[in-house]
């Protein structure tokens, strides 16, 4: 005979977050920069963090956000030693689960029993392979994507924006859209025909009659405002100074790059966007590895930086090149032509800077505009930015780190209405 048995429901305290709320409690910890560390390293793609620092972190943010039932909470007080066997190390692991069975994060490491709960114990190094076999995981495309248009949603919210278009200019074209004044069909127009206007051309030719003979000549197309593409580098600071000072500036340019990168994805798809990071040197970084970035070396290679972006525009063929500067220092180093790196960090080089700046006069003679967002503003940056303005005719502004996304996102999006001279 078979039985039933029945128990009381437990309800679980955090089935009501979803994989998005969970992204949301671990913004900060994914996209962290070093700002945190005890040790400052030069790390530029952090992927090895393990499974249980992915754990203590959601505890944490459930902890700062009191999410956590009480019940569950005192047992962690009482018996830290055994929280390992507990209810709550249980549930999220769950949560973990949910975000790798919904794309979020992907977790690879020595084989493993089916359980995330053995992984988990892997990582602390009480498994088999002890310390060796941790397991890591990686943020997904998916995961990157849904960062970006969260941090995009909060900057436009807090501009006040409900929607936006495409670049304007103050030429017409044939497009789909009409909002400008009819004329005669050309060769190679999109065929976006007026057929009042084209029927009324006809008329006139060759009077009302039927059938009405109607001429190449008289073909009407409606023009509309040309929207244009445009090209852009995002050359991003990563030196040592962006986490001093008490002050985390990579954090917020870094959540401002992604928000970019949602932008263009989704708003202006025939527009192109890249990453360079400079510091010591500089290089270029795939944007699926942005969250991933850390502050590196302590100096500036803007000259160097200025270099590779030059590169990268060289191979698009857009209607506007620009190259949008993050930085919070003045240069403090330049690449000689032996490939030895020159620093000095004191005061403003003669020699830094005026490379640097016969750099930015190349940009200029390349028809690369060069924007410049300033997160400091000490003399020496003021003066060399000024510089940097006047040379390039570019813009400059004066920043912090809570209004930065503000400020890039209006200028790239007003890019194409004003032009400044």
């Amino acid at each position: 005979m078979k039985y039933l048995k029945y128990a009381k429901y437990v309800r679980d305290p955090f089935e009501s977050l979803t994989s998005e709320d969970l992204l949301q409690l671990l913004q900060n910890y994914l996209l962290d920069s070093g700002f945190y560390s005890q040790f400052y390293e030069f790390n530029e793609l952090d992927m090895e963090r393990s499974l249980e620092e992915l754990h203590q972190a959601l505890l944490q943010a459930l902890q700062e956000k009191d999410m956590i039932p009480e019940k569950l909470l005192d047992e962690l007080m009482q018996n830290p030693d055994q929280y390992s066997q507990s209810k709550l190390h249980e549930l999220i692991n769950q949560l973990l689960e949910k975000l790798a069975a919904e794309g979020y994060i992907t977790i690879t490491g020595p084989p493993q029993p089916q359980s995330l709960q053995g992984k988990v114990t892997e990582a602390r190094g009480t498994g088999p392979n002890g310390p060796e076999g941790k397991v890591k995981f990686e943020m997904t495309d998916k995961t990157l994507d849904f960062l970006g248009f969260k941090t995009l949603k909060e900057l436009l919210g807090s501009l006040g924006k409900s929607s936006f278009g495409r670049h304007d200019t103050r030429e017409f074209a044939t497009g789909i859209e009409s909002s400008g004044a009819t004329r005669r069909y050309e060769f190679g127009d999109t065929m976006n025909l007026d057929a009042n206007a084209t029927l009324l051309c006809a008329i006139q030719r060759s009077g009302l009659k039927t059938p009405l003979d109607l001429d190449y000549e008289d073909l009407q197309v409606r023009q509309c405002e040309y929207q244009s593409s445009c090209a852009t580098v995002l050359m991003l600071d990563c030196s040592h100074s962006m986490i001093l000072y008490g002050e985390d500036r990579f954090t917020p340019a870094k959540k401002v790059a992604l928000a970019l990168t949602h932008l263009i994805r989704t708003q202006y798809p025939g527009d192109s966007l890249h990453m360079v990071l400079f510091h010591d040197s500089a290089e270029e970084i795939p944007l699926s590895q942005l969250a991933r970035v850390q502050v590196g070396p302590y100096y500036t290679n803007t000259r160097e930086g200025l270099k590779m972006a030059q590169r990268i525009l060289s191979r698009q063929k857009k209607d506007m090149r620009q190259i949008v500067m993050i930085t919070d220092g003045k240069p403090s180093a330049l690449t000689l032509e032996d490939g030895r790196i020159y620093k000095n960090a004191f005061g403003l080089d003669p020699l830094v800077v005026s490379e640097t700046l016969h750099e930015v006069a190349r940009c200029r003679r390349n028809g690369i505009l060069v924007n410049t967002f300033m997160l400091a503003s000490d003399y020496g940056l003021v003066h060399f930015v000024q510089k940097v303005t006047e040379i390039c005719r570019g813009k400059a502004y004066f920043t912090t780190p809570y209004n930065l996304g503000q400020y890039l996102l209006m200028d790239y999006m007003q890019k194409k209405v004003k032009h400044i001279h």
